[in-house]
């Protein structure tokens, strides 16, 4: 579980410092660094995360762990990050207002309760989904292979 809080919130703080940076530097909402850039960047620290996480569970468990060990970790690192930048972007959005939504489809002419909602889904969902699928084929390469007895 340490591994997980570990990986899983330094993805978070990536995302976070992100968004602090980005913003900072283009302020339009709706400038292509904040949605395709954000997405490439995003999805390149859960992939690194993951792997460093299922990684130090490998140096942890005195070698190579099972393929079901890495991807237990690697979904739990997934599910911490997608839970942990889903309270920072709620915490961000009860603070700082929706001008930070702007960028999001479909928020012209919506309640933000709807567009926030669909955005945190997408995040939370996303994140499990692609940490599922990043952890699966880490875990091929990183997993303790068994023996063919015969």
């Amino acid at each position: 579980m340490k591994i997980a809080l570990r990986y899983g919130l330094l993805i978070t703080l990536g995302v976070m410092a992100w968004v602090v940076i980005a913003h900072l530097l283009v302020p339009n909402p709706t400038a292509k660094v904040h949605s395709i850039g954000a997405g490439i960047f995003f999805n390149l620290l859960e992939i690194a995360g993951i792997y460093l996480g299922i990684s130090a569970k490998g140096r942890e468990h005195g070698g190579k762990p099972t393929f079901k060990e890495c991807v237990k970790t690697g979904v739990a690192i997934a599910f911490v990050y997608a839970l942990s930048a889903s309270l920072f972007f709620l915490i961000l959005l009860l603070f700082l207002g929706p001008q930070l939504m702007a960028g999001e489809p479909g928020a012209q002419g919506q309640p933000l309760w709807q567009v926030a909602a669909a955005a945190f889904t997408g995040l939370f969902l996303g994140s499990l989904l692609f940490g599922l699928v990043y952890s699966t084929v880490i875990s091929f390469f990183l997993a303790r292979r068994q023996a063919n007895s015969g």
